[in-house]
């Protein structure tokens, strides 16, 4: 009988958990970025940064990552080549040899109190963003 209610408890849960159509998520997306890069400039991009001057990440929609650093005036924007799940209260897990975040790493978008993992993709190019003083 519980096999029962929670099937369909699930089928619920993953229906109100729709992503919203890409259309309206890249425009999300573009807006969310404009904002964090407001007032800087864009550099030349980066095949890899050193972790040890990241501080942490948020997304901007499926489309891209902000990275901010222990620098306040700096910010890199990564987009995955391929799109990657939006963070919406998850967690970013990066695998990497070595002090280094790359271009072609892979990162897993997952819900840090469960640990399930909403999937994964590869990093693109570290694009600096420099704000202006």
């Amino acid at each position: 009988m519980k096999n029962l209610l929670v099937l369909p408890l699930v089928a619920l849960t993953v229906g109100c958990m729709a992503e919203p159509p890409p259309a309206q998520t890249s425009a999300r997306s573009e807006m969310k970025l404009a904002e964090a890069t407001e007032g800087s400039t864009a550099g030349a991009p980066q095949s890899c940064v050193s972790t040890r001057d990241l501080l942490g990440n948020r997304s901007a929609g499926e489309g891209a990552f902000i990275f901010s650093t222990r620098n306040s005036n700096l910010i890199y924007v990564n987009r995955p080549p391929a799109g990657c799940p939006e963070l919406r209260g998850d967690a970013l897990k990066t695998r990497t040899t070595g002090t280094q975040l790359c271009r072609g790493d892979l990162v897993e978008v997952f819900d840090p109190l469960t640990g399930f993992s909403r999937g994964g993709c590869g990093l693109g190019d570290f694009v600096p963003y420099r704000r202006l003083r």
